[in-house]
C-alpha cells in the first residue's frame, strides 16, 4: 500500500506517519433495528468501535463530544415537510383519521409504512426511534465537519454517517437523512473547494443530485453498474453512468466511474489511484470527503465486488497521503463482521498505525462474529476460477474519466485555498469530549467505565466473560480436578 502517495509529511505532526485525528462514536445508534430480515444492521458501528477501542487506537485520537443534530440543521438540507415528518412519525401509527395523513405522506416520501396485516419488508421501513437515529449519525457528520473547519484535526471519522442516497424531500436506500450533503455544506462555510470521494458499491446518487449544478463541490464516484443479474433490474440505483458530468456551472465537476461485477484490489486500483491523482491535481481542493461504504468488500450480501480489507483501506491510504483535511464516513456494508474488520483498519490507517494491529481479532465481546474468517482482522479472499475482469472495458471506462477530467477548468473563484481561522466562530471547546482525554489515565486505574461508551454487548462482557475468564473456568476446572479426585477414591475397582 502506497503510505506517502505524492505528498510530503504532514506540517501538523513532527512524525510524517501521523495525523491529527478526531472520532466520533454514539453508542445510541448501536440499538436501532431495521427489521429482523432488513440487510442494514448499525450495530456493525458498535462492532467497529469494540476493535478500535480494543486495538488501543481510541489513544491517538481526539473524541468528539456526542451532540445530535437540530432541525434547524437538517432543514439546510431537507425540506421542513420532511423534517417534520421524520420528527413525528412513529412505529405505532395506525389508520385513525390523524394518523393516515401521516402514514400517506411517509409512503410518497419513501418510507415504508405496512398495511394492517402486511409483512413485506421495506428499503426505509419506520424503525423505532427514527428520528433519534437521523440525528444522532448526522449530528456526527456535521461535528466531524466542524473539527476539520476549526484547524484543530486533520482526519475527522464517523463511521455511523456516509448515508448517500437520501434526498431532499424523500429517503432511499437505507438512507434518511443525507449527513454527507448537510456535513459539505458546513465545510463550504469555511472551505473554498469540497471534494466528495464515493467508494461504496453503490453510485452517491443523492450527494451527486445536490451538487451538480456546484463547481464548488465535486463529486467522484466509483461503483457498480448495470444488470444486477444477467436479464434482471439494474443494479440499485441504476445511476451515474459516464455520461453524468453535472450540469450548468456545475458541469465536469461531476465524475461517475461505472464499473462492473467483480472487481478486486488490483482492477479497482488500477482506476482509482490514476484518476483521483488526476481529480487531485485538477481541482486542488481544499477539504475532502470520503465514504468508505464497505458493500465493496468481497463477501458482502448485496454488493458484488472481490475487494479485501487492504484493497479498500488503500483508497484511504491515497488520499490520507495529500495532506488536505479528510473526513471518513461509512456507508453501505451489509456483512457486519467485514465491515467493522474494515472500518477498525481503516481507523488504523487515518492515525498512521495500520502496520501495527495484530490480524488476530482481540477478545472484546463480538469475537463470535468472526468465526467464519478465522478471527482474523483481515478475512480471505479466495482467488476466482471464473467472473475474469475485463481489461479492455476496463481500459475504456479510466480513459473515459481521464477525458471528462481534461474538460475540467479552475472553477471561478477568487479565493483559493480558504483556510480556517478563528473568525468563522466554531466553539472548539464544546466540539470535544475533554473528559476522554483528561481522565484517561485516571478511568484506567480506577477501572471506571464511562456511561455515555457502555454499549450493551460491552457491558455483558465486562459482567460475564471476564469474570468467565478469570473465575468461572478457574472454579470449573477446580471442581473437574475435585471430581477425579474422588472418583479414584471411591472406585471400587
Amino acid at each position: 500500500m502506497d503510505k506517502e502517495g505524492h505528498s510530503l509529511p504532514s506540517a501538523s505532526c513532527a512524525d510524517g506517519r501521523k495525523r491529527r485525528v478526531c472520532y466520533y462514536y454514539d453508542p445510541g445508534i448501536a440499538n436501532v433495528d431495521y427489521g429482523a430480515d432488513h440487510h442494514m444492521v448499525p450495530r456493525r458501528v458498535a462492532m467497529a468501535h469494540a476493535l478500535v477501542e480494543k486495538y488501543g487506537l481510541l489513544a491517538d485520537m481526539e473524541r468528539l463530544r456526542v451532540r445530535p443534530a437540530t432541525k434547524a440543521e437538517l432543514r439546510a438540507f431537507h425540506d421542513d415537510a420532511y423534517v417534520r415528518l421524520l420528527h413525528d412519525i412513529t412505529q405505532d401509527a395506525d389508520h385513525r383519521q390523524g394518523d393516515a395523513e401521516i402514514l400517506e405522506t411517509a409512503r410518497a416520501c419513501g418510507i415504508g409504512v405496512p398495511d394492517p396485516g402486511e409483512t413485506a419488508a421495506y428499503d426505509n421501513p419506520v424503525i423505532d426511534g427514527l428520528w433519534d437515529y437521523c440525528v444522532r449519525y448526522a449530528g456526527g457528520s456535521l461535528a466531524a465537519a466542524r473539527a476539520l473547519a476549526s484547524g484543530t484535526s486533520d482526519i475527522a471519522i464517523n463511521w455511523s454517517g456516509g448515508m448517500h442516497h437520501a434526498c431532499q424531500g424523500r429517503a432511499s436506500g437505507f438512507c434518511y437523512v443525507n449527513d454527507i450533503v448537510l456535513a459539505i455544506q458546513e465545510l463550504l462555510k469555511h472551505f473554498e473547494r469540497v471534494l466528495y470521494v464515493d467508494i461504496d458499491v453503490h453510485h452517491g446518487d443523492g450527494v451527486e443530485e445536490h451538487f451538480k449544478r456546484e463547481s464548488r463541490v465535486m463529486t467522484v464516484s466509483f461503483h457498480r453498474y448495470g444488470e444486477d443479474r444477467p436479464g434482471g433490474e439494474k443494479f440499485f440505483p441504476g445511476t451515474g453512468t459516464a455520461e453524468d458530468v453535472g450540469e450548468g456551472d456545475g458541469k465536469y465537476y461531476t465524475l461517475n466511474v461505472p464499473m462492473d461485477a467483480h472487481m478486486d484490489d488490483e482492477s479497482y486500483q488500477h482506476l482509482f489511484r490514476p484518476i483521483m491523482h488526476k481529480v487531485m491535481e485538477k481541482f486542488a481542493p481544499d477539504a475532502v470527503v470520503l465514504q468508505c461504504g464497505a458493500d465493496s468488500l468481497y463477501g458482502d450480501r448485496l454488493g458484488n465486488f472481490r475487494l479485501s480489507v487492504k484493497g479498500h483501506a488503500g483508497c484511504v491510504s491515497y488520499l490520507r497521503s495529500f495532506n488536505v483535511p479528510l473526513l471518513l464516513l461509512g456507508g453501505g456494508g451489509y456483512t457486519i463482521n467485514h465491515v467493522a474488520s474494515c472500518w477498525c483498519y481503516e481507523t488504523a490507517v487515518a492515525v498512521g498505525k495500520e502496520e501495527g494491529i495484530s490480524d488476530e481479532i482481540p477478545f472484546h465481546g463480538y469475537e463470535h462474529y468472526y468465526r467464519d474468517q478465522g478471527y482474523k482482522l483481515h478475512f480471505t479472499v479466495p482467488k476466482t476460477n471464473g467472473n475474469k475482469i475485463d481489461v479492455a472495458a476496463m481500459e475504456k471506462i479510466k480513459q473515459d474519466a481521464l477525458m471528462n477530467l481534461a474538460m475540467l477548468k479552475p472553477p471561478p473563484t477568487t479565493q483559493r485555498h480558504r483556510r480556517p481561522s478563528k473568525r468563522h466562530g466554531i466553539d472548539v471547546n464544546a466540539l470535544f469530549d475533554h473528559h476522554s482525554k483528561n481522565s484517561k489515565e485516571k478511568d484506567k486505574k480506577s477501572k471506571k467505565y464511562r456511561r455515555e461508551e457502555d454499549d450493551p454487548m460491552e457491558r455483558l462482557h465486562r459482567l460475564c466473560c471476564e469474570a468467565d475468564r478469570y473465575d468461572f473456568f478457574t472454579e470449573l476446572g477446580k471442581r473437574k480436578a475435585r471430581e477425579q479426585v474422588n472418583a479414584t477414591l471411591f472406585d471400587p475397582k
